[in-house]
């Protein structure tokens, strides 16, 4: 058939049917009155002339698309635009929340909107505004009305926002071709009412035996375990092998019982043996230990092995996670990446998108409320986070805890943030199991084709208060009278199959009973055992007493000379910026007699060593590459075409692969992220590195829930390495303090090492360390304040022999001084920057500081006593200790370190403080202030007499 559509050499030609005929209607529009258009259009019209006649486009349409003779352009052009509203904005009136009537009354979804009527319509052919339309839409009016059947029943949907033309028209015909509805089966009906049935009858029985625990009820979300279990389904089939799921509190009891898989006797039992909960109100019972003090049951994560088939299988995980609402994000996308990637080759880790996937659960309260999910959602699509796409379910009760939707966010649906991530939504009424099934389908199928994430908020309501001691009625009265009249999700399946003759009538009510005989009989089985015991200590195991086994960190110093030879090669043609070549050629001989090795060399030739031991390293920082002071050079770039080089991605001496990657300005995100890398991937060496210590404050939370914390809760081992710049250079507050004293307060139980160093051969020894215990019961997390200034301060290189020949060493004594033991009076301990500076200072007065000891505690903790015991006991006339810093007193490592010091002095010896008086700030910010002060420091200290008394102010007294 002929088209009539304008010439290939028409610039109209790309325009025919309704728009062309709209074109013609604002060209008639320009020729009566040019102003009437906008400029862009007007420019349009001057350059490309008239469009083809109303006559033409008529004749076209009619040829085309069979419009019948008469029929108006703009009327098709009107139900055309309708049709498109209806995709846009039919949510607005979907049947979406199962407890109020939604307002059909939308203007945009009116046809008189658009000057159109029913008759109108029909005379409109369906393919001219619909062009997939089903083959039984015969007209306008029939499309329309099938549209809207579509768009605002159970399911409604936003991909308005998608702006990737080929993903929106593919949601679009997903959606409209009806594809994504499951044919169910009776049986598989049948099944999944049983499944609603056993979920709902968890919370039931939960609900009569342990009146009052905190159990945080799935209910009027039941449906979200059936989901749950058709994604895993389909992932497990499409060979995923690793399924990794983060959620809050909400439903987890009944995830765990369900989809993990875990006994529902092991679930009573954590239940009737927990404490009083008047005695512990905030948080409930303690769960099951995992790590040795435990954690309340629904923080608890597990793993589960599924099989579908002989060649299908997988494991299931779900996170552990703290009441810190959606923390767990960026540590399940963590876990996805490292499941991904296979690191046993030099180069960046192989990547396969399809080994893992994520699966997020979020509070419709937490999504937009809290921040660490839109960082989160930012890794989505970046090199060194992306995961090919997670899915996300809002487990939407439509409350948070008391506070009402309208006031805690600014937007229509608490999944609006999504949005700016170019995210398809789904909106899904949790009381239409079937519509709730499609949801996963989409989501699933278009994670595998595009690997994006897609979201689904599922809503519902929540059938109790927050938790089961809230009376819920006393803040939602009205919303309370209608959830305790609405019949639940299972009722109302059953209800339906019943009137469908898929099962009997009281078949329901009867599989009901059989799910309450099973559970009863479950927890006849602990009901008898006593809730009283003996009260015991917490025991720590004895390989964390232990601590970290002595380890030989040594590289023979040959070896180290031929990586280092070979870092400095490059490919043929690739020209590094002259001045950056010029400091890197100068590391050519940096081992040789008589040279030293700087901080970056040190560190470079300690990944290259470990590389060679078959370890694999992670590095993220929001400017790693290079590193923030220009000090790294690990990923160069040719200054003449861009392109990029990374050494250690060719040396020969490497076998394993080396990932380094510049982060988002984001710490909360990344931190959760190489912290659920490193989980995950326990055998490798995973390093974050702060772009300035400072920042570290803004992953405050992952630090104290799951850094420090995590293993004592739940045995999750962690050997990260944290790297925060730190030292006091009059910088001002926010470049200055890596917060050392932080760290320091969560350090106990052996948790972790928290280390000041300054010298590069013992940051070469103590990352070597590290990697040699990645894997082994000892390994824990390392915090390490790296330098800014002394990274090129030749006091803090180390000649090559001592990264050849030397270790690691908690205590570091002062070269030249403390050699007569007989005349030193006074020890002064430092750590960090503030030691370099006191060397300075003593350089060449060996004779007048002779009175003197300098020690550097380059491990703070674990606290080397014993090192520093048996260095005090040296000095038979030791009256003063003093601890000097350069922190304020109420900062850095004073308040850790006094009592120890206190502990270890010899009867008689006074302990004193050396350091800026307590601050609300943690630095100053004028460059000639601070230089003073630190000079009144290292005065104080070294000086002969002795440190004068501390002021009410907490400074010394000066003179």
């Amino acid at each position: 058939m002929s088209t009539n559509r304008p010439s290939q050499d028409s610039p109209w030609q790309g325009f025919y049917g309704p728009n062309l005929g709209y074109v013609i209607e604002l060209f008639e529009q320009y020729t009566a009155d040019p102003s009437s258009v906008d400029e862009e259009l007007r420019k349009q019209f001057e350059e490309w002339g008239p469009p083809p006649s109303s006559d033409e486009a008529n004749q076209e349409s009619a040829n085309y698309q069979q419009a019948p003779s008469g029929t108006s352009i703009s009327k098709i052009v009107a139900a055309s635009k309708l049709a498109e509203n209806i995709r846009v904005y039919g949510h607005l009136a979907a049947e979406i929340h199962p407890l109020e009537e939604v307002s059909k009354d939308i203007k945009l979804l009116d046809p008189s909107h658009y000057g159109l009527s029913e008759a109108d319509l029909k005379t409109i052919p369906a393919s001219l505004i619909w062009a997939e339309a089903p083959r039984d839409v015969q007209n306008g009016l029939e499309a329309i009305q099938r549209l809207k059947d579509i768009y605002t029943k159970s399911m409604a949907y936003e991909f308005s926002h998608v702006h990737v033309e080929e993903e929106q028209t593919w949601l679009n015909n997903m959606v409209e071709s009806g594809y994504i509805y499951p044919e169910m089966t009776n049986e598989e009906k049948i099944e999944l009412l049983q499944r609603l049935t056993e979920v709902e009858g968890f919370e039931k029985f939960l609900h009569k035996t342990f009146v009052g625990q905190k159990r945080f009820s799935i209910e009027g979300l039941d449906i979200l375990v059936p989901m749950l279990d058709d994604m895993i389904h389909q992932s497990v089939k499409g060979g995923t092998q690793n399924i990794m799921i983060g959620m809050a509190h909400r439903g987890r009891l009944n995830v765990l019982a369900h989809t993990l898989g875990k006994p529902y006797e092991k679930i009573f039992a954590e239940f009737h043996h927990s404490p009083n909960k008047e005695l512990i109100p905030s948080e409930g019972s303690r769960g099951i230990n995992f790590g040795w003090t435990g954690d309340v049951k629904y923080h608890l994560g597990a793993d589960r092995s599924i099989e579908e088939s002989s060649t299908a299988r997988a494991t299931l995980t779900l996170a552990n996670n703290p009441s810190h609402l959606e923390f767990v994000n960026p540590v399940v996308c963590g876990y996805t990446r490292a499941a991904q990637e296979v690191r046993t080759e030099p180069g960046y880790p192989k990547q396969d998108v399809n080994k893992s996937f994520a699966i997020s659960i979020h509070g419709d309260a937490a999504f937009p409320g809290e921040g660490i999910v839109a960082e989160t959602l930012n890794l989505s699509r970046l090199r060194g986070y992306q995961t090919g796409g997670s899915v996300h379910i809002i487990a939407n009760n439509m409350i948070g805890f008391t506070t009402e939707s309208a006031d805690s966010r600014s937007t229509k649906y608490s999944s609006d943030l999504a949005k700016g991530f170019e995210i398809p939504i789904v909106h899904v009424n949790a009381d239409d199991p079937i519509a709730c099934i499609a949801a996963v389908t989409l989501a699933y199928q278009y994670r595998m084709r595009f690997q994006k994430d897609f979201l689904i908020d599922l809503i519902g309501y929540r059938r109790f208060g927050h938790n089961e001691m809230d009376d819920p009625a006393v803040t939602q009265p009205e919303k309370y009278e209608k959830v305790n009249s609405h019949p639940t999700v299972r009722a109302l399946f059953a209800k339906q199959l019943e009137a469908e003759g898929v099962i009997p009538e009281g078949k329901g009510d009867q599989m009901d009973q059989e799910v309450q005989q099973k559970l009863q009989a479950e927890y006849e089985k602990v009901k008898g055992v006593s809730k009283d015991g003996e009260v015991k200590d917490v025991e720590v195991p004895e390989s964390i007493v232990k601590g970290i086994p002595a380890v030989d960190t040594s590289v023979a110093l040959d070896q180290l000379k031929e990586i280092n030879k070979a870092l400095l090669e490059r490919p043929e043609g690739f020209t590094v910026y002259p001045k950056l070549e010029r400091i890197l050629a100068r590391r050519g001989n940096a081992l040789d007699e008589g040279n030293k090795v700087d901080w970056a060399l040190a560190e470079t030739l300690a990944f290259a060593s470990i590389l060679s031991d078959g370890t694999p390293i992670r590095i993220t920082g929001q400017d790693s590459e290079r590193g923030t002071f220009a000090q790294r050079h690990l990923v160069l770039h040719d200054s003449k075409n861009g392109k990029l080089f990374s050494p250690l991605h060719h040396i020969p001496q490497v076998k394993a692969s080396f990932g380094i990657h510049n982060s988002p300005l984001s710490e909360a995100s990344v931190v959760g992220f190489e912290y659920g890398y490193n989980v995950f991937a326990p055998e490798t060496l995973v390093l974050w590195e702060a772009q300035y210590g400072d920042f570290a404050n803004a992953a405050q939370v992952l630090f104290d829930q799951f850094v420090s914390a995590g293993r004592a809760k739940w045995g999750q081992k962690s050997g990260l390495v944290l790297l925060l710049p730190h030292g006091y250079e009059g910088q001002g507050p926010e470049h200055s303090s890596g917060r050392i004293e932080r760290f320091l307060q969560l350090a106990a139980e052996n948790n972790w090492t928290v280390a000041n160093l300054s010298s590069a051969a013992q940051y070469f020894h103590i990352l070597r360390r590290q990697a040699a215990i990645l894997g082994k019961d000892e390994v824990r997390p390392l915090v390490i304040m790296t330098p800014k200034s002394l990274l090129r301060n030749p006091r803090t290189s180390s000649p090559g022999e001592f990264l050849g020949n030397g270790q690691f060493n908690p205590v570091l004594e002062q070269e030249g001084l403390g050699k007569n033991t007989d005349k030193v009076k006074r020890i002064v301990l430092s750590t960090g920057k503030v030691a370099i500076d006191l060397a300075t200072e003593a350089e060449g007065k060996t004779e007048e500081l002779d009175h003197l000891h300098v020690l550097r505690v380059e491990q703070l903790y674990p606290f080397p006593k014993n090192d520093i015991k048996a260095i005090f006991d040296r000095y038979p006339h030791l009256e003063e200790v003093a601890w000097v810093q350069e922190e304020p007193k109420n900062m850095g490592s004073w308040a850790y370190i006094e009592s120890k010091l206190r502990a270890l002095a010899p009867a008689g010896a006074t302990v004193k403080y050396i350091g800026r008086p307590d601050r609300s700030s943690p630095s100053g910010g004028d460059p000639d202030i601070h230089k003073k002060e630190q000079e009144r420091i290292i005065t104080v200290a070294l000086r002969a007499e002795q440190v004068k008394p501390i002021t009410q102010e907490g400074g010394n007294e000066r003179d």
